[in-house]
């Protein structure tokens, strides 16, 4: 099966190369875990390659993204004039319309009401696979998917909203990084929904070990290839991530 290298640092040793090319993998973390440098990392090495990048991002504006990872010293902003790297801001999908039959049906009436416009997730899908195609991307990055789950009440509604996500990034035939949420402590976690329908895991997770703070990365779940399944340790350096594939965490 054809790889694709992610260019970080001892990542690529576990995977035995690089993720399947063309698939579509979930990265897990808790917070301050290190997902969004780990993605956009995976976008900027990329770029070393001539594939071209795009960055979906949920929760954040293109210039907050920028800007939190501004000490890595990646010149997102040259990468991005050059059209090594595009954005798409798709942070609307976080916000939940309010109608004021909601309120009133109970007969409560809010102090205010604002109404934001409203971003579906099939207008998000059309328009990554529009810049997919106009712009040749080879790597894509959403980040959070959590946004999108949180628009869905229904269990089943979730899991056919991330059916059609993940369906329609394999359909553009880019490889891609999905970023989610840990929800719980790694002793109590429960597989999420996306786990189930992502082609490949990526666990990201910091614990406290004899007083210190141990950062570790497991490769949960990667279809069709061969890969190391232990927990490893790695590091957020001044480079980004780097991964030390031969060190073990016990856990």
């Amino acid at each position: 099966m054809d790889r694709v290298p992610t260019g970080i640092d001892g990542l690529d040793e576990l995977l035995g190369g690089g993720i399947p090319k063309g698939r579509c993998i979930l990265v897990v973390g808790s917070p301050g875990s290190g997902k969004t440098t780990l993605a956009m990392q995976f976008l900027r090495n990329g770029t070393t390659r001539e594939e071209r990048g795009l960055y979906v991002t949920m929760d954040e504006s293109p210039d907050q993204i920028k800007e939190n990872l501004s000490a890595f010293r990646w010149d997102l902003d040259k990468l991005e004039r050059e059209g090594k790297l595009f954005f798409i801001d798709a942070t609307p999908m976080r916000r939940v319309r309010t109608r004021m039959a909601d309120f009133t049906e109970q007969n409560v009436l809010p102090s205010v009401t604002v109404l934001f416009p409203e971003l579906t997730l099939k207008d998000l899908i059309r328009t990554v696979g529009r810049v997919v195609d106009e712009e040749k991307i080879q790597r894509i990055v959403v980040d959070p998917v959590t946004s999108i789950m949180l628009r869905y009440e229904k269990p089943s509604n979730r899991r056919r909203a991330m059916l059609m996500l993940f369906d329609a990034l394999a359909s553009t035939g880019c490889s891609s990084f999905v970023t989610t949420e840990l929800r719980t402590a790694m002793l109590y976690r429960s597989f999420q929904i996306e786990e189930f329908l992502s082609q490949g895991v990526i666990l990201l997770h910091s614990r406290l070990h004899e007083g210190n703070v141990v950062r570790a990365i497991q490769i949960e779940k990667m279809r069709g290839i061969s890969h190391d399944m232990q927990w490893r340790p790695y590091q957020i350096a001044a480079g980004g991530i780097e991964v030390f594939p031969r060190d073990r965490v016990f856990r």
